[in-house]
């Protein structure tokens, strides 16, 4: 579950990460409002977004006084920001966070991931933090410093020195660094976070560390025990088709592409959308309807795929293990027939009971292309996409 930047510095802030002064705006007015209470010779007004990119696509502007501040939400609220992370469609900004201007001496990156390779949570830190950080990451990853946490150990403050050294820091910013750090790290913890990130954490030119930009995502798998931070959730952030999927207890990620993808299991739903793109195509999404789908998830996760406009081709990759494929068989002719599916429908079934299903498929009436191999189900259905399948649903 992602969450607003607003909302991480909150977080934060009740252990020990220093972050600036700031209040939330809904409109032009408590734009203004915020600017004067702040009292500061400039605030700068934040596009709150679950997407990163902000400051290229013009989510992160200057303001010098109160009525700028209003001007600049004018713009901002309301409206579509694209950036390199929304997709052309972009998000929609319904709120600002508008916060005390600082006089910055340097910028840095520093991030806490947990590195599944090794299997222990890794501090990442860049001396050249801000919005060029996936760029530099890509083309120089040198750049990037990495220390693993043994976490029956804890954290060590050996960790937290040997990065502030290695990023130029001295004196007290080097000590702040490593205070910092483990306050990340408890964080980090306390919170079930996935990912926790700080870009950029600036040296002011009085010497202080400052958070000026806080990324959190926390794993959805442990909400349970995180009923405070589920408050936190911004629907309006999230995919209705996500929203829709989570209800019917589906897993279901939105992309970009065209060929609509319902798969058994998440791991062969990853390989579906690997062969997809083998394949010269584009998944429109992932899918995964677990593995005891019954006739109702099908149908469910079919209208879900049907939803999306861009779909042009259906691919449905299914493994029958805890289920029968002529059961699995049966729910997708019932489904198809529900929705009155007129795409092309591209169908690979494989395990107990396989023959019994393709039968069930043929013998079904419908349109579908059965395909024995994943790399030839993918082929199928880019091939079927790139003829353009009319989009919908029968009337």
């Amino acid at each position: 579950m992602k969450i607003h930047e607003y909302q991480a510095k909150e977080l934060l802030k009740a252990f020990g990460v220093p972050t600036p002064r700031g209040g939330l705006a809904h409109s032009p007015e408590e734009a203004k409002q915020c600017a004067s209470q702040l009292g500061t010779s400039k605030v700068v007004l934040k596009a709150q977004i679950h997407a990163g990119g902000r400051g290229k696509a013009g989510g992160v502007q200057l303001a010098k006084t109160p009525t700028e501040a209003a001007a600049i939400a004018e713009t901002l609220l309301g409206r579509p920001l694209v950036t390199a992370q929304t997709g052309p469609k972009g998000s929609w900004v319904r709120k600002l966070w508008v916060e005390e201007g600082l006089d910055i001496e340097r910028e840095f990156y520093v991030g806490l991931v947990l590195d599944r390779a090794c299997g222990r949570l890794c501090f990442m830190a860049s001396a050249e933090g801000g919005m060029e950080i996936e760029e530099i990451a890509a083309t120089s990853p040198e750049k990037i410093l990495r220390r693993h946490v043994d976490m029956a150990a804890g954290f060590q403050p050996y960790i937290g020195r040997s990065l502030a050294f290695q990023l130029g820091l001295s004196g007290g910013a080097a000590q702040s660094f490593g205070k910092l750090c483990h306050a990340l790290l408890r964080a980090y913890v306390e919170y079930d976070a996935s990912t926790l990130e700080i870009n950029p954490l600036v040296l002011l030119k009085s010497g202080e560390l400052m958070a000026l930009d806080c990324k959190m995502e926390l794993d959805d798998n442990a909400l349970f025990r995180q009923p405070k931070l589920l408050a936190l959730e911004d629907e309006h952030e999230s995919e209705p088709r996500e929203l829709s999927a989570k209800a019917a207890g589906l897993a279901y990620i939105s992309l970009h592409g065209d060929i609509g993808c319902m798969v058994n299991g998440a791991g062969l739903a990853m390989a579906t959308m690997d062969a997809i793109g083998l394949a010269g195509g584009k998944p429109a999404n992932f899918l995964d309807v677990g593995g005891g789908a019954d006739q109702g998830k099908v149908s469910t996760a079919f209208k879900l795929i049907l939803e999306d406009t861009q779909v042009r081709a259906v691919l449905v990759n299914i493994f029958g293990g805890i289920m029968r494929c002529d059961v699995i068989a049966e729910g997708i002719i019932a489904a198809a027939k529900e929705v009155g599916l007129k795409l092309p429908l591209v169908v690979r079934l494989q395990g107990t009971n396989v023959e019994k299903g393709k039968a069930l498929l043929e013998a079904s009436g419908l349109s579908i292309l059965p395909a024995d191999s994943l790399p030839s189900a993918a082929q199928a259905a880019v091939l079927a996409a790139q003829k353009g399948g009319s989009h919908g649903i029968l009337a």
